[in-house]
C-alpha cells in the first residue's frame, strides 16, 4: 500500500507539491511516495479528469496531497471533463464527506492580514464543511431554453437526515479536543435544507452531545461576524455551499490563501484526501513565486489524520512557525522568497 499518492494537478499545484514532497522525504523518509495525473492534465493526456487507475490508486493509499486543478485553458471542455468534475469525482470516489478547513493566524503573520491585528492575532477557527452533498451534487440540475425565449438553469439542494449527522458528528468531536463550542450555520430562515438541518443537529447534541456548546447561526450573519469578531468561534460546522465560501472568507483573515491547508475525511480507517484551498492560480503558474506553506501544511494535516504521525506533525507545524518567525516570506505575504526558497526555509527548521 502506498502512503500517500501526490496528485499535483495543474497551474501552481506541481510546484507547491514538490516543495510538501521535499519536507515528507525529510522529516518522514520511510514513507513510500507515489504520483498520479489529474485535473487539467490528465484530461489532455487520458480524455479524463480523473482516470479509474487514479481513483483506484487514491482508495488504496493512506493518504492522498492534491495540488490545485483548473485554469482558462479548459474553460471550453465539456462540463463533465472538466478539472473540476474531476475533483468532485474524487471526493465521491473516496467517500470522503467532512472537509477540515482550518483558519490559523500564525502571530508573525498578524499584520498581514486585511483585518486589525487585535481582531486575527492568536485566530484558531476550525470549519467543517459537508462535502459530499448540498447543491453541488443534488439533482436535477440543467440549463434549458425556454419556450418564449431565454433560457432557465435549475440546480438542486438536497440533504439527508445521515449526511447531516455524519458531518455534525466530526464538528462536535473536534470541539471536545478544542474550546468544546460548535457553531452551526445554515438558513434555516427560508430553506427546508437549513431547517431540517437545524433541527438534526439539535437533536444530535441532545442525544450525544449535551457536553459541547451549540449555537445556531444564519450563515449571512456568520460571514458578518467572521470579519466582524472571527475569534468567537472554535468550530463551526456548515453545508456544502456555506461551507465554501465561509472557509475562503476565515482564510483571508491569515493573512493570504497561501498559508490555508485542509483536510477531507471519510469514516475511520479510509483514506483522506488534503488538499491547499488556494485554486492553481494560472497567472503565477510557472514563476515560482506560490507559497507552499498551504500545501506544506496539509501535509502536516495528513501525518496527523491519516498517517498516524502526530509527533511529526507537531515537529512541522513548529517548522512553519519558526521559519516565519525568522521572516520567511512569499510575495503573496509581502516577501520576496521564491518557492523553492520557502521549502528550503521550512526544511532548515527542521
Amino acid at each position: 500500500m502506498t502512503d500517500l499518492l501526490l496528485l499535483p494537478g495543474d497551474g501552481i499545484g506541481p510546484e507547491v507539491t514538490a516543495q510538501a514532497r521535499r519536507v515528507a522525504e525529510a522529516i518522514a523518509p520511510d514513507l513510500s511516495i507515489a504520483e498520479a495525473p489529474f485535473g487539467g492534465i490528465s484530461f489532455d493526456q487520458l480524455g479524463t479528469p480523473l482516470s479509474d487507475d487514479t481513483l483506484a490508486a487514491a482508495k488504496a493509499a493512506k493518504a492522498v496531497l492534491m495540488g490545485a486543478v483548473g485554469g482558462p485553458k479548459w474553460k471550453d471542455a465539456p462540463r463533465d471533463k472538466r478539472p473540476e468534475a474531476g475533483l468532485l469525482s474524487l471526493r465521491t470516489g473516496m467517500a470522503v464527506f467532512a472537509n477540515l478547513r482550518p483558519a490559523i493566524c500564525f502571530q508573525p503573520l498578524a499584520n498581514a492580514s486585511s483585518l486589525k491585528r487585535e481582531l486575527v492575532e492568536g485566530l484558531d477557527l476550525m470549519i467543517v464543511r459537508e462535502l459530499t452533498g448540498g447543491v453541488y451534487f443534488g439533482q436535477p440540475r440543467f440549463i434549458e431554453d425556454l419556450p418564449g425565449g431565454g433560457r432557465r438553469a435549475v440546480d438542486t439542494q438536497v440533504y439527508t437526515t445521515a449526511e447531516i449527522e455524519r458531518v455534525a458528528r466530526v464538528a462536535f468531536d473536534l470541539a471536545r479536543g478544542r474550546r468544546n463550542k460548535v457553531s452551526s450555520a445554515e438558513k434555516s430562515n427560508v430553506m427546508e435544507t437549513g431547517l431540517l438541518w437545524r433541527e438534526v443537529v439539535t437533536d444530535l447534541h441532545k442525544r450525544e452531545y449535551a457536553d459541547v456548546e451549540l449555537e445556531h447561526i444564519l450563515a449571512d450573519n456568520a460571514a458578518m461576524q467572521i470579519v466582524k469578531n472571527p475569534k468567537q468561534f472554535d468550530v463551526m460546522v456548515t453545508d456544502n455551499l456555506f461551507g465554501d465560501i465561509l472557509s475562503d472568507a476565515a482564510a483571508q483573515l491569515t493573512g493570504s490563501l497561501g498559508m490555508l491547508p485542509s483536510a477531507a475525511l471519510g469514516v475511520p480507517g479510509t483514506p483522506g484526501l488534503y488538499e491547499p484551498i488556494h485554486g492553481s492560480a494560472p497567472d503565477i503558474a510557472g514563476k515560482g513565486v506560490a507559497n507552499p506553506l498551504a500545501s506544506i501544511l496539509s501535509f502536516e494535516m495528513a501525518l496527523r489524520w491519516s498517517l498516524g504521525r502526530a509527533h511529526l506533525a507537531d515537529k512541522l507545524y513548529a517548522a512553519v512557525g519558526a521559519a516565519l518567525e525568522k521572516g520567511a516570506r512569499t510575495p503573496d505575504l509581502g516577501g520576496k522568497l521564491t518557492t523553492v526558497e520557502m521549502g528550503d526555509a521550512v526544511l532548515a527548521e527542521l
